[in-house]
Parts: C-alpha cells; structure tokens; sequence
C-alpha cells in the first residue's frame, strides 16, 4: 500500500489557525486584563456592581480586539437570542413610516446588546404568518407591530404565550397589553375644532380603514366635536386613507362641485392630503378661501406645497424610539400598565 507524501502547503494549512480560533473570545480579554472571565462578561453587560474603571478598561481592550459574542454561543448560555423583530405592513401609505419607525428603534438598540431583525407584511399577506414564525422559532425575545385592530388575533396569539411584544396602536381587547399609539381622536377633536373657529360648517373626515382601531377612535373624536360645535359633519364613504392618490383626487373634485360642497375637511395623510388639494382645485375651489383642509404630517412634505394646509405632527422616529423602550422594559419583566404611551398632536400652523 502507497504511502501518503504530505506536502508543505498540507502543514502549512494544518498548522494556520482557522478564524473560529483567530476571534477574540471572553478568555482573550480575560488574559489580557488579568480579570476573571466572569468579571469580564458582566463588564461588558455594564454590570453596575463593577466599577467604572474596570468597565471602561474591559470595554477598551474588547473594542481593540474586535471582540463580538458569539451569537450562538450566547443563546445556548442564556436562552435569549438578543434579537427584536419588526414587522412592518407594507400597505403603509404615510411618508417615510418605515424608514422613520426603523431610525428609532435603531438608536435605542445600538445602545444595547440587541440586534434588529425587520420583516416586512406583504400586501394582503396573513396577519399571523410573521408572527407565529418569530415565536414557533424562537428567533426573537421581542416583537414589534404596528397597524393594530380592535380584536387583534396577533395581541391575543402572543399575549397568550406570554411573548414580549409592543405594538404601534391599541386594541379594544379586555386584557391589558404594551402599546404605543398617537392620540388620533384628540387629533379629530382638535381639527373639528380649528375649523369651526374659522366658520367652516359643512365638514367632512377622510378616515382609515375601517378595520383599524385608529380609524374608530378618530371617528369617535370627529362625532364628538362636530356636536359640541354644534355644526355639520359626516365620515367620507367609500374612499379612506389608503385609498389610490388617483381616486381621492377624482373624489375631490367630485365634492367640490356638489351643490353643498364641504367647506372644511380633515385627512389624516399627508401623501392624501396633496391629492385632495389637486382635486378640489380641479373642481373649481380655491383651498384656503373656499374650502379648509386640515391634514397630519409625519415628515415635512407638507411644508413645501402651494397652497400650504395646517397639520398635526406625529413624530415617528420618537415612535419608534419609545416603540423599542417599552419592549425593552417588558422584557425586563416591567408590569404592563406601565408600558403605554399615547402621543398627543402637535398643531403645525403653516
């Protein structure tokens, strides 16, 4: 039987580190600082029972190294994957949503362990496919959503599970649960408001879906006002905030050539909201004599259109920064009741 020649390039490769070997590990700063790797791992986590010193003295010698956990690793170790998912519906129609709900929950996290995962709705997809595929998987410790429902079947899934999550809107469900949400019925409240002072008094609302519970609770704000101001109102049928740019505009220049044409309108979408501009002055109306339109604006689109139209802001990336601070607290066990912000409006006068 021939005997094996074994070349010098085939030592060279047994002898090379391979770049599992080469990674810094806890073991490497350990050696290098003379601490323990205990001590070390909790100095990396800023373990408040170590001193500042030591912290900053770990932390320097990890970022020299280019230490990063294992991630594998860290789950076996601890259960948790150190990932947040985010689900967004990209059937999403406000300016820049994603981007700007991504932005904050990204400057709180990189202040964190955490990593974040962002997984996109597809249009008319299963509400529940991402969810069940986060938590069946184990593939997150938390979960962000937004485009709650008032009998949400995701809130009831994960709240029965006991899974951390927080979503963008609340539900009408009897069981508490972590939200965020903007305040849209003092928004509607607030419009009606602003609009009757100006004498308007045929006012009509563009609202969400229907199936959205910020599109009950802007509708009960609406209902409330226009009683209180003691003028006319209805809710638009048939065309609502996600409704086709094309279609609103024809919408609009269809009301503003009706007999008892609206002189006061609220749309709660700013890419919408220049539509309706367009087809009321199609129909003959000039905005800002005839007719008043209150919008909300979540970027500064708005500010940039002639005829210019008041608003109310949402700050968005501020969502997305208290979106990923609650979950953060939930995950730390922080009691429900303590984990939900309404935002209120902010009028932008322009």
């Amino acid at each position: 039987m021939p005997i094996e020649q074994s070349t010098a390039q085939d030592n060279a490769d047994r002898e090379e580190p391979s770049e599992r070997d080469r990674r810094p590990t806890l073991k490497t700063i350990a050696q290098l600082t003379g601490l323990g790797i205990t001590t070390v791992s909790r100095a990396l986590k800023d373990g408040p029972e170590l001193s500042l010193a030591t912290r900053a003295r770990v932390r320097e010698i990890a970022d020299q190294l280019g230490y990063r956990p294992h991630r594998a690793g860290v789950r076996l170790r601890t259960g948790r994957t150190y990932v947040i998912g985010l689900i967004l519906d990209q059937n999403n129609t406000v300016a820049e949503f994603e981007r700007r709900i991504i932005l904050g929950v990204s400057r709180v996290l990189a202040h964190t362990d955490y990593h974040l995962v962002v997984m996109p709705l597809m249009q008319n997809a299963d509400l529940m496919e991402p969810i069940r595929y986060f938590v069946e998987t184990a593939a997150a410790d938390g979960l962000i959503f937004t485009h709650t429902q008032p009998r949400d079947e995701r809130v009831r899934y994960l709240l029965e599970r006991d899974f951390p999550f927080i979503c963008h809107g609340r539900t009408k469900l009897g069981e508490p649960h972590p939200f965020y949400d903007f305040d849209n019925e003092r928004f509607a409240v607030e419009a009606v408001q602003r609009l009757s002072e100006r004498g308007r008094k045929r006012l009509l609302l563009i609202a969400p879906l229907p199936n959205l519970t910020c599109a009950g609770h802007m509708r009960e704000g609406f209902y409330r006002a226009i009683a209180d101001a003691g003028v006319e109102g209805e809710v638009l049928a048939g065309v609502h905030l996600d409704s086709d740019p094309a279609k609103f505009r024809l919408e609009a220049k269809r009301l503003a050539s009706s007999p008892n044409a609206p002189d006061g309108i609220i749309c709660a979408n700013e890419t919408r909201s220049l539509a309706l501009v367009a087809g009321l002055q199609d129909g003959g109306l000039t905005v800002g004599e005839d007719v008043d339109v209150i919008g909300k604006d979540t970027s500064d689109l708005l500010d940039h259109v002639t005829p210019s139209i008041d608003s109310f802001y949402e700050d968005l990336i501020f969502a997305g920064e208290e979106l990923a601070r609650l979950l953060l607290m939930r995950i730390a066990g922080v009691a429900v009741d303590k984990l939900q912000t309404i935002a209120e409006p902010r009028f932008h006068r322009r």
